[in-house]
């Protein structure tokens, strides 16, 4: 008969060692007895249950595997520095006072474990974190701030072509760029400078948000042949990723507005104009262009003020809310003020909250099934414009998932459903639908919004750890989605749609690794943020061909701008890192492919920059500071002097520039050469404004 263990009817409250000399314990931690006796005093715990001690594998703890139910992307991302790991709660769970009597192995196993934590906790990776904002990384421009992801942290790569550029508006220090060569460089750098800005101001003269003027809904849109084609292109592009309007439904508002265009409602009548010239920026028009695009311009300035206009009932609907989305995407496509698309989506939200929006239809009376579907496309196309405008602004995003609770869109083709519908039947996830793109896109928000509230937080940390974790679960998204589209490409999946889908998620890596990896050159803990960074920006600048996307990307502003400004910044500062360390390690004359990748990256982003002045671009210095980073590698790779190569490389470019801004006024009505000189390019606050901003190019010089 197997013996049973017997169970302590009471638990033991007295020292172990005054149970071993039998004496009586006073329970004090220590007692008076051991204390007497200069002896060790530790109690055994109590249990019902019999003593048994198990060894266990001591946990290093993982903040990330410590609730494994909880994603990181939702919940507020735990540092693993606030909740350390005790002894106790890396062994077997036992109090202290008993640790070092019960097993000896046990206490020495975890005096070790003990070490390794305060090693870990010591070490350059714990030590090294960024705050959301903090005092010395804001940057005020003229009146706006720059915040962290704004400024992308990088600093001395740049640093002689920022002297370059103050000496030519003359606010050097004097000591640099004066030597007889170069100084007259300066001097007619800093003339060109003023040229091209005079020229930029007469050709923004005639934009229609340039002065006071009323809203005018009498304009016609093109003939119908081209108007059909135009809005046929934006279905097959844009509205896969941002779900406005149910297709079905909008051609029969779109042949009712051609049956009757004067009966047609102002709100129906905008979204068509606007739909228009959304599907324009897709085609080349040749020489019409310059005339299609000025008729667009104010197409979107008579949204625009329709929207800012009194509050009626035909604004605070589904309808004001569809012409108000595409407005925003409309002002981004062609620059039409999209760097304060932040502040607009301000707007857009509390208007869509207002009516309801962030409430599941569920929640609310009856409705019909598509009106229940399309409020839930309205309100993740919403989220998206916002999550983009925040990460452009380096703004908070102003949206948190405790402020809604709206469902996911079903997965459905338009056709499937209309007024008469009463039950839907959705499609599998992994079937393709005309709402597959934007599914693919929601299943990322919730990563990409904490990327957001941790880079632009007030209150924020981003430690490493967090930028590891939510980078893998970024780079894990667009597998996910990169898999779906090649799987339906014969469904309908284009270049264009993973052009798209790829820039909207992954552009979210530069800011969130770009802090850590301006520090790999001094700690390689950092390397791999520095791949990332890299890797990603030579991705963005070279898609996968696309007429349609190439065209965006050369007349896009707002998300369109922002995201090739990140990238081009990254290679610059890799290239002329790369090339300084050649120079140092004294392997310049040694063939890196890697260096000859990078220039040509370079040189075709001063291709896309040129091409972005010829199709209304106004900015001058992006192509000028691209060309003078390439002139400042090869100056390096010659040995010979950076300060000449950088002086004359943009004064070439300011030449370059000129003409073409010049080719593009001789076009205008009622443009005179010798007004140039009546407008003082400083005479204004707007000056250098956003068309030349330093602070992204070089954000530790503190330019105002």
């Amino acid at each position: 008969m197997e013996r049973q263990t017997r169970r302590r009817r009471r638990p033991a409250l007295s020292c172990l060692e005054c149970r071993r000399r039998k004496i009586k314990c006073d329970r004090n931690e220590p007692c008076t007895n051991c204390i007497s006796t200069r002896s060790r005093c530790s109690f055994e715990p109590y249990s019902n249950d019999p003593v048994q001690v198990t060894r266990q594998q001591p946990q290093l703890g993982n903040a990330w595997s410590s609730n494994p139910a909880v994603s990181p992307s939702v919940a507020p991302i735990a540092n693993p520095r606030d909740t350390p790991v005790t002894p106790v709660e890396s062994g077997a769970g036992l109090p202290n006072r008993a640790i070092d009597v019960v097993n000896p192995d046990i206490r020495n196993l975890l005096q070790r474990v003990q070490k390794l934590e305060d090693a870990s906790a010591s070490s350059r990776v714990h030590e090294l974190s960024e705050a959301g904002i903090q005092d010395s990384q804001i940057t005020l421009n003229k009146t706006r701030m720059l915040g962290s992801s704004h400024r992308l942290g990088w600093s001395g790569e740049f640093a002689n072509i920022w002297e370059c550029y103050s000496e030519a508006m003359g606010e050097g220090n004097g000591t640099s760029f004066q030597s007889a060569e170069t100084r007259p460089l300066i001097v007619e750098i800093g003339e060109l400078l003023q040229k091209c800005k005079v020229i930029s101001r007469a050709l923004k003269v005639g934009r229609p948000s340039r002065g006071l003027s009323t809203h005018d809904f009498t304009m016609v849109p093109p003939a119908r042949e081209m108007a059909d084609a135009m809005a046929n292109l934006y279905f097959l592009a844009f509205e896969s990723s941002h779900r406005i309007l149910h297709i079905p439904t909008f051609w029969t508002e779109y042949q009712r507005y051609w049956d009757n265009p004067d009966g047609t409602p102002v709100a129906s009548r905008l979204k068509i104009l606007l739909i228009i010239c959304i599907g324009y920026s897709l085609h080349d028009h040749g020489n019409t262009d310059a005339e299609f695009r000025n008729m667009v311009h104010q197409w979107i300035h008579s949204a625009t003020m329709w929207l800012a206009g009194p509050l009626e009932k035909d604004r605070l609907n589904i309808t004001g809310l569809q012409v108000h989305c595409l407005t925003i995407l409309a002002r981004q496509i062609f620059s039409f003020g999209g760097d304060l698309v932040w502040i607009s989506t301000g707007s857009l939200v509390h208007t869509a909250m207002q009516i309801g929006l962030h409430r599941d239809p569920t929640n609310l009376p009856p409705m019909s099934v598509l009106q229940v579907e399309l409020r839930r496309r309205l309100w993740a196309t919403i989220l998206e414009l916002v999550m983009q405008a925040s990460l452009d602004r380096a703004m908070p995003p102003r949206i948190s998932f405790d402020e809604f609770d709206t469902a996911a869109p079903s997965n459905i083709n338009d056709d499937e459903m209309n007024e008469t519908t009463m039950t839907l039947q959705p499609h599998p996830k992994g079937t393709y639908t005309t709402t597959s793109m934007q599914l693919l896109l929601l299943d990322s928000l919730p990563t990409r919004l904490r990327i957001l509230q941790l880079l632009n937080g007030l209150h924020s940390q981003l430690s490493y750890l967090d930028v590891l974790a939510l980078s893998t679960e970024i780079t894990d998204a667009y597998r996910a989605c990169s898999n779906f589209m090649k799987e339906h490409e014969t469904a309908g999946v284009t270049a264009f749609h993973r052009n798209m889908t790829y820039y909207l998620v992954c552009r979210f890596l530069i800011p969130l690794h770009c802090p850590f990896a301006n520090k790999a050159r001094t700690n390689p803990l950092f390397q791999y943020s520095l791949t990332v960074s890299l890797e990603t920006a030579m991705a963005l600048i070279s898609p996968e061909p696309d007429e349609g996307f190439a065209r965006l990307i050369a007349i896009g502003g707002g998300m369109f701008r922002e995201g090739i400004r990140y990238a081009m910044t990254v290679i610059g500062v890799a290239l002329l890192s790369q090339v300084e360390d050649r120079r140092r390690d004294g392997t310049l004359n040694r063939n890196f492919n890697s260096t000859n990748l990078l220039k040509k990256s370079v040189e075709d982003m001063i291709a896309l920059a040129a091409e972005r002045i010829r199709q209304g671009e106004t900015n001058v210095k992006g192509y000028m500071f691209l060309s003078m980073i390439v002139a400042q590698a090869e100056a390096m790779e010659a040995g010979t002097s950076c300060e000449y190569s950088n002086a004359q490389s943009a004064r070439d470019s300011l030449l370059f520039c000129y003409d073409l801004l010049q080719a593009r006024a001789a076009n205008m009505s009622g443009f005179d050469d010798a007004d140039f000189s009546s407008v003082s390019p400083f005479g204004e606050q707007e000056g250098y404004g956003v068309d030349f901003d330093l602070n992204f190019f070089l954000p530790d010089t503190g330019f105002s």
